[in-house]
């Protein structure tokens, strides 16, 4: 059942166009519901599952997604690597508009305001984060886009804000000066979420714009227009490394994504609570009986 490919669509990305014996699926989780129905399929020769993060028409913002019910999906449906597409706004001047930056590093500013964790509830669980990435497939999407001609930028801090609103311009300088290099709002509870899930994970991080720092020195805004167009843009570029992409991902695995959750839960497993146990099994089964 596993080794499967999940796809994450942020902004804009809300199909999946190529895509052979599609089914819609709703997957129930101990989280709640999902952003909207998994999408399954072949594409490339590989069994993928999409997702659009927000919702298809995007009703949901960043603050809304659950996480949690997103990511235990593509777990229950035997995703084992997760590629996320996302929009982002560009800290640093070098990091142009239709670049794709594969971030390798996160911080939060989010204020812990969305759920980052299957853990609570009686079981406590401490992952290694030090490395937020799957480096093995960051290496294999940036090749991709390489190969199909994108400006591909390997490597790099993303900060993570909180929204709906975008930086205010002290905001902006600030994160510039922390040495960030893209901003975005959606893509380290996913990260977290994922690893504890012990699942591959990495991003094709779009930049559509630089952030408001930026009108300081050019001395011009960008309308939303031109954001949007950048957008599209972006998407299907991003289309096509992922349809580059697929036929080269491994289906076994020597990075460490596939074991984070060894050695990492806390609680002994006579004191986690039966119901918590029975809702994690997906999880944790495979550690804890």
């Amino acid at each position: 059942m596993r080794g499967k490919i999940g796809i994450i669509g942020g902004s804009g990305f809300y199909d999946m166009e190529g895509l052979k014996k599609v089914k819609k699926v709703l997957v129930a989780t101990p989280f709640g519901e999902p952003s909207d129905l998994f999408v399954t399929g072949v594409l490339e020769g590989r069994e993928v599952i999409f997702l659009a993060r927000h919702g298809k028409g995007h009703r949901i913002m960043p603050s809304e997604i659950n996480y949690r019910a997103n990511i235990y999906g593509m777990k229950k449906l035997g995703v084992d690597t997760i590629i996320s597409i996302s929009a982002c706004g560009s800290l640093k001047a070098e990091l142009k508009p239709l670049d794709i930056v594969i971030p390798d590093q996160f911080v939060d500013r989010t204020n812990q305001s969305r759920r980052m964790t299957f853990f609570g509830d009686g079981i406590a669980a401490h992952i290694p984060f030090a490395d937020p990435v799957c480096p093995d497939l960051s290496k294999a999407l940036y090749e991709a886009g390489r190969e199909a001609g994108a400006r591909m930028h390997l490597g790099g801090t993303y900060i993570n804000m909180e929204g709906p609103q975008f930086s205010t311009k002290a905001e902006s300088r600030l994160y510039r000066s922390w040495g960030m290099d893209i901003i975005g709002m959606t893509n380290m509870a996913e990260a977290k979420l994922a690893r504890e899930a012990e699942i591959c994970y990495a991003t094709l991080a779009c930049v559509t714009d630089y952030d408001c720092w930026y009108m300081d020195e050019a001395c011009d805004t960008v309308s939303v227009d031109i954001i949007v167009q950048n957008l599209l843009k972006n998407i299907e570029v991003s289309k096509n490394i992922l349809k580059a992409v697929l036929p080269k991902l491994k289906r076994e695995k020597s990075c460490l994504c596939q074991a984070a959750l060894k050695d990492s839960i806390i609680t002994s497993p006579d004191a986690i609570p039966s119901k918590t146990k029975k809702a994690l099994a997906l999880i944790i089964g495979k550690y804890i009986k």
